[in-house]
């Protein structure tokens, strides 16, 4: 073997072990995103998952603060290659091996990351985006598996896509499933690429979405508790959308040649507000019946019995960053708050009956700007505006936590949502006078009124120091032995 083969037996034999010492809760793990003016430390929320015994993380980039804050942890890690960089990887392989070099390769090793996939693009077959990523998959794939191999991790660590279920359709029934004509050709290079690595084929679902977006859709039939509108389909009788979704994506495959390829579901989730039909009760009801159908192992009818391969919950945090053009929901997808607070009580099914909130959370200070009660507010319209472009205020619309606290609530969380954005700045609470700072919390009934984070306090290295975390460091020890023995036994 290679001494660069040899270098790399400690990091994935502790993988190995950690991986089974973790296998009884390795079903669900988590996005993480991090589109938020109010971003808690990456060792906080490292933190976080560890206290809620989250074994797996997805990431959409490869944020060097975050992967710093994971070494060590013995979460497994999807890092992402954003659409914007797939021309360059898909027409350099230079320029593929610098990426691997410095998003993958650096972290791996001995108290490192443990990367297990490369998300390459993220939903880039989505019709509005009209094809134009879709000449650059197969190739960047391609040169990024070659960076791989030169780095002795090929075996390792799979390349993967993340899709959007617009990719297949079906007339009616989920037995009728099959990829948009367009795609057919490359889903096909793209599975045979899936199925060649041992990689699963990753999909995006949303039965919320699929309830916003028509009001035809049965409610009950987004939920896990069965459905007065079943979607009978030969044999097989469909009571929930995450099912008839799962077969559609089958039997797509099926007509490719490639019906047994493992899936896994890289998003799924449901908002808690900025919509009507986002609210914590219904999140809370879809994410257990998720969680609870996903560990049965109880599979669909298409594949009884085979649970998929992972399932990564949308969202883990809240991001007010977001784009709010598909809708005020977009920055409610969490579990928890931005700042690691759970929102509901939830079973992950990983040891925890109910999630663990987030602990030494930096804060800025607890003051808040508001309205001034001894002005008029005639004039506040455009102040509002302001304050509402910069800042997140989706919570004061219909479906919002904080609707309806009447016009002069309206102002102040708009004003102090703007106040924490900007850090707390004295300026930034003037407003033409008509803004105060106060240092009692004005939050009223189920609206909070935020508290920003200290962005200066921020660490990029998680309660271990970015070392070994519990059982794994004992088993980086056992490793590194393991690797000394091959070591000398080579030389021998």
């Amino acid at each position: 073997m290679a001494a660069g083969g040899l270098a790399l037996l400690p990091a994935l034999l502790v993988a190995a072990l950690c991986a089974a010492a973790w296998r009884a809760e390795a079903a669900i793990g988590v996005n993480w995103g991090t589109v938020s003016d109010h971003r808690a430390p990456p060792g906080v929320v490292v933190d976080l998952m560890r206290a809620n015994r989250i074994s797996k993380v997805k990431l959409f980039d490869a944020d060097p603060g975050v992967l710093r804050a994971l070494a060590g942890s013995g979460i497994q890690v999807m890092v992402g290659v954003t659409n914007g960089e797939l021309a360059s990887f898909a027409g350099s392989q230079a320029a593929a091996d610098a990426w691997v070099a410095q998003n993958v390769s650096r972290y791996v090793g001995r108290g490192g990351v443990d990367i297990r996939y490369i998300a390459v693009g993220n939903e880039p077959f989505l019709t509005s985006y009209q094809g134009q990523f879709q000449s650059y998959i197969i190739p960047a794939m391609t040169n990024i598996q070659q960076s791989l191999v030169k780095a002795n991790l090929a075996s390792y660590v799979k390349l993967v896509v993340p899709c959007n279920a617009d990719a297949y359709q079906s007339a009616s029934v989920p037995s009728q499933g099959v990829f948009r004509t367009e795609l057919t050709q490359i889903m096909t290079q793209l599975a045979a690429f899936l199925s060649s690595s041992g990689a699963p084929f990753v999909v995006n679902i949303y039965p919320f979405l699929s309830l916003y977006q028509s009001s035809d859709f049965p409610q009950d039939y987004a939920f896990f508790e069965g459905s007065t509108h079943p979607v009978v389909d030969g044999p097989n009788v469909y009571y929930n959308a995450f099912d008839g979704n799962f077969d559609t994506l089958v039997s797509a495959l099926s007509k490719i040649g490639y019906g047994n390829l493992p899936i896994a579901i890289g998003e799924i989730g449901w908002p808690t507000e900025g919509a009507p039909s986002a609210n914590l009760t219904a999140a809370r009801a879809f994410n257990q019946g998720l969680i609870n159908r996903v560990t049965s192992n109880k599979g669909t009818p298409l594949r009884p019995g085979v649970p998929p391969a992972d399932v990564y919950l949308f969202s883990l945090l809240d991001e007010e960053g977001k784009s709010i053009l598909p809708g005020n929901f977009e920055r409610h997808w969490g579990i928890f708050s931005f700042d690691g607070q759970a929102k509901y009580h939830l079973n992950l099914g990983l040891g925890n009956s109910v999630l663990k909130n987030a602990k030494e959370v930096p804060y800025l200070p607890s003051r808040w700007c508001v309205a001034n009660p001894a002005w008029n507010l005639d004039g506040v319209s455009d102040h509002m505006k302001l304050a509402c472009s910069m800042a997140d205020c989706t919570t004061l619309y219909y479906g919002g936590s904080c609707y309806g606290i009447g016009e002069k609530g309206n102002v102040s969380y708009a004003f102090n949502s703007y106040y924490q954005q900007q850090k707390q700045d004295p300026k930034s609470c003037d407003f033409g006078g008509l803004g105060m700072i106060t240092y009692l919390d004005p939050s009223m009934g189920e609206c909070r009124f935020l508290v920003g984070v200290d962005d200066s306090k921020s660490s990029a290295v998680a309660s271990c120091g970015g070392g070994c975390c519990g059982v794994c460091c004992g088993m980086w020890v056992l490793a590194f032995w393991v690797f000394m023995y091959l070591r000398m036994m080579g030389s021998a």
